[in-house]
């Protein structure tokens, strides 16, 4: 015979409703009664349904989160450190990979009744979702938007102070000739990271060497750095959008015999696993992911418990971490 809850409160010798309370983690029951109910319930074996709590409080206990891909480390960081600080705070976390918002709410995650709130991470279509989110009144925040969005609570990593100080590195090395590969242009990141690259060269009176465009992927820095050596035209430095087009960089560099850092210093963004693995190791920009993730959760948990009534735009600093791949320049 199955046991209920009024079967745990006979053997408390407590109310139903103390019992409730205790399950639902109340902190109005004293703490001699919750032992008194928690101890019934290990005697009885007592486990109580999850959904019926959830129901019973409004809630379903689950956040949603969308991204467009797990084939990125950082990304992996991000949604680790928000997964384990939701569990913290009892919550699930359900994970969407979806291109755009039409195949993330066609799935049906994001509906009023499966999720108590939503995180969207570095998302396509960001205006739609929140046009739908909000529309539905679901609480959601976004982290690494592509946009400046004074209506929605979003962070973003200083793209712009990353780029500045990947670039000034290179130049206090000495180099006065420096490219820059960037990711794809709708991004906020990458039009930030570019923008900071060329306030450190005019500041120091430099102009940029060549600004080339791809996307965040191996292939770009691999096929533009081919082009450069094929050409005769491959720059002592190269500031990389992130860590894959400098992989890409270093790759081609390496199977055409180019030395780093003899030949060309390269400077990555975001400190992926591999720029801690690959050699010689990365120079890079680090992004935070524990940072990010756990701002991400306590701001999301503020709007579910409407205790954050304004929008806002946490705005997190990254780190230049130097390692092999970066060298003065040989005279």
């Amino acid at each position: 015979m199955k046991v209920s809850i009024f079967d745990v409160a006979k053997k408390s010798g407590l109310s139903v409703v103390t019992v409730s309370r205790v399950l639902n983690n109340s902190s109005s029951v004293r703490q001699k009664n919750k032992e008194k109910v928690l101890q019934a319930m290990r005697e009885l074996d007592y486990h109580p349904n999850a959904s019926a709590r959830s129901l019973a409080r409004g809630k379903t206990g689950i956040i949603g989160l969308t991204l467009t891909t797990l084939h990125d480390s950082f990304f992996d960081a991000v949604v680790n450190e928000i997964n384990d600080r939701l569990a913290e705070h009892g919550y699930y976390l359900a994970l969407s990979i979806s291109k755009s918002y039409e195949d993330a709410f066609h799935r049906s995650l994001f509906q009023e009744d499966r999720v108590d709130g939503v995180i969207l991470l570095s998302p396509f279509d960001e205006d739609e979702y929140v046009s739908e989110l909000k529309k539905k009144q679901i609480p959601f925040i976004m982290i690494d938007n592509s946009k400046k969005n004074p209506q929605v609570t979003s962070i973003i990593v200083d793209n712009f102070r990353g780029g500045y100080e990947a670039t000034k590195h290179l130049i206090e090395l000495g180099h006065t000739e420096i490219a820059h590969i960037a990711g794809p242009d709708h991004f906020l990141s990458s039009r930030e990271r570019e923008r900071g690259f060329k306030a450190a060269l005019e500041e120091a009176g430099l102009q940029p060497y060549c600004i080339e465009r791809g996307t965040f992927e191996i292939s770009t820095g691999y096929h533009i750095t081919k082009d450069w050596i094929a050409s005769g035209k491959l720059p002592p430095a190269v500031f990389a959008g992130d860590d894959n087009i400098a992989l890409g960089i270093m790759d081609a560099c390496l199977n055409e015999g180019v030395r780093i850092p003899r030949d060309i210093s390269v400077v990555g963004f975001d400190d992926q696993i591999l720029a801690s693995e690959f050699r010689p190791l990365l120079t890079t920009i680090r992004q935070p992911a524990d940072k990010i993730g756990a701002m991400g959760v306590e701001l999301l948990l503020a709007a579910i418990s409407n205790t954050s009534t304004r929008n806002a735009t946490v705005q997190i600093e990254p780190e230049l971490i130097v390692r092999e791949s970066t060298a003065p320049p040989q005279k």
